[in-house]
């Protein structure tokens, strides 16, 4: 099991398990379905939708996982540091920092 003495050093691993193309564009995808249903949550005062963007970002991350990446989520041994990397990718993707 890795051990990640920060998010810092966590980050590039969480890269190199996000090498498939597709797998990012999944990821791509269900970052931005979870903020539509969160701001639809706020919007609506129902909290159903928040729960479906939890659906929605975990549902599209996974299938990215089992069927393009073939590895299992690092969001089983390193839940924190993989849903800050969910949202630093997001952001590095908007930036042009990694390819989608």
């Amino acid at each position: 099991m890795n051990r990640f003495a920060s998010f810092r050093e966590f980050y590039p691993f969480y890269l190199q398990e996000h090498r498939n193309r597709i797998s990012r564009r999944l990821h791509f995808i269900g970052s931005w379905g979870v903020l539509g249903l969160l701001a639809t949550a706020l919007f609506t005062g129902n909290p159903w939708w928040a729960l479906g963007a939890l659906f929605c970002g975990y549902g599209f991350a996974w299938v990215g996982h089992f069927f393009f990446e073939k590895n299992r989520p690092a969001t089983f041994k390193h839940p924190f540091y993989s849903f800050a990397g969910d949202w630093v990718m997001f952001k590095d993707i908007l930036t042009g920092k990694v390819k989608l």
